[in-house]
């Protein structure tokens, strides 16, 4: 650094008649930097904090500017809201969220780092994650790994420092939106709009796409450490042939700490081969996307009805309902988050429960004889059905919540007493 200084100029600040203030050196210094070829100044070349160096551009032609951290790229896919508090990387590694930008309400993620004990899958489905806040620190006795790396390693994208809460409201007032995430700084925003709005999640199987690929059995019970609702359980063990349609974990958990031996298939196992194996029920599990593009799903699921007690969660629970001749239809903005208020129609009781869908099913489309059995107070919609001819019960919400409250875990305990009464009916 150059530092040049001009002849001094030497003045009075008071005016004062009678009074000689003291002299004030007024000095003009010119100071010039070194610039290195690139232009960036010599050990100044990047700065201490981080700009924005990505975008979200929604198709309704919204442009937000954020940060990035996890990978880098350009991502497309349905921007939906999750207002859980807690359970960040139990969302990240849930199949339901295929093709899916989550943003999180809750503006610190990032706190409790990552840990392998609380995936839900063996991999990171979602197309990416939108946050307001990234933690700069981690703090838990079980962290492993911090967030941004975590993501790095599954080639995950994430973005903060963006207004959650203003995309949120929009969401709300306009229903779930088709987003690009890009930290390609030349892609002009004309051609992310122009992906946003030629992309659609509508009609495409994302199912095949998160389901094994072969059969294979689950012993994995919740540990002793986490486990709840121990007492009174049966001890009887019961055979469950469990359709993987993009099935978390902790539901396979909690069957086989409810004395069930699983055996786990893909999507598209065909109804003969389950029925060859003799189970005691059959689960039909959670997934994403739109249960009207997998018409194969719903007839494994029509074959199967009547034969044998079954259980459908989320997107088992659409299968059934259109399956038993009902209609399925896309909701305004859907149910994502840990916080929501469902009452059981048949005790009155009120349960809190963790949900993730897209879709529901119409209960005025379906047939005499099939009742709904839960209700979700936000909307009223449909979020439980049964049909006690063919021993079939279904939730639209997880009773293994992971994260959420544990309000209908009982679901469970219920599948179990109804594969008993079947087979003691038999």
């Amino acid at each position: 650094m150059d530092l040049a200084v001009s002849n001094p100029l030497y003045c009075f600040a008071s005016k004062v008649p009678g009074r000689r203030s003291p002299k004030v050196g007024a000095f003009i210094v010119r100071c010039s930097v070194a610039l290195s070829s690139d232009g960036a100044a010599l050990g100044w070349a990047e700065r201490p904090w981080k700009t924005s160096d990505a975008r979200l551009v929604l198709e309704d032609g919204s442009i937000w500017r954020a940060k990035s951290f996890g990978a880098s790229g350009t991502q497309v896919g349905e921007v939906v809201f999750n207002t859980s508090l807690t359970g960040y990387q139990e969302i990240l590694t849930d199949p339901s969220y295929a093709g899916q930008f989550v943003l999180m309400t809750n503006p610190h993620i990032g706190n409790t780092g990552v840990n392998f004990d609380d995936e839900e899958s063996k991999q990171c489905f979602l197309a990416g994650l939108v946050i307001r806040s990234l933690s700069i620190s981690t703090s838990n006795w079980r962290c492993a790994e911090t967030l941004g790396d975590y993501l790095a390693e599954r080639n995950i994208m994430g973005i903060y420092d963006v207004d959650t809460r203003a995309i949120t409201r929009r969401l709300r007032q306009d229903g779930s939106l088709i987003g690009v995430l890009s930290t390609e700084a030349l892609k002009t925003d004309d051609e992310l709009l122009e992906l946003s709005r030629s992309w659609d999640i509508v009609g495409v199987d994302l199912i095949s796409g998160v389901s094994c690929k072969a059969p294979y059995e689950w012993i994995d019970r919740t540990k002793s450490g986490w486990d709840f609702n121990c007492d009174g359980r049966d001890r009887e063990d019961f055979r469950i042939v469990a359709y993987d349609f993009g099935i978390k974990h902790n539901i396979l958990r909690r069957l086989a700490s409810y004395g069930c031996k699983i055996t786990v298939v893909p999507s598209m196992w065909p109804a003969s081969e389950t029925l060859k194996m003799k189970p005691d029920g059959v689960l039909f599990s959670n997934g994403p996307g739109d249960p009207s593009a997998v018409p194969y799903a719903v007839e494994t699921v029509k074959e199967i009805l009547g034969k044998l007690p079954v259980f459908g969660i989320c997107m088992g629970h659409q299968l059934l309902g259109q399956a038993l001749g009902g209609k399925t239809f896309k909701m305004k903005f859907g149910h994502h988050g840990g916080n929501h208020p469902v009452r059981n129609l048949r005790s009155g009781h009120v349960e809190i429960s963790a949900q993730n869908h897209n879709y529901a099913v119409d209960p005025a489309s379906l047939p005499e004889g099939v009742e709904v059995t839960h209700v979700n107070l936000n909307d009223g919609s449909c979020a439980g059905l049964a049909y006690p001819a063919w021993n079939i019960m279904s939730l639209q919400y997880h009773p293994e919540a992971s994260p959420g409250p544990h309000d209908s875990d009982y679901a469970f305990q219920e599948f179990v007493e109804l594969m008993k009464r079947a087979k003691q009916n038999a």
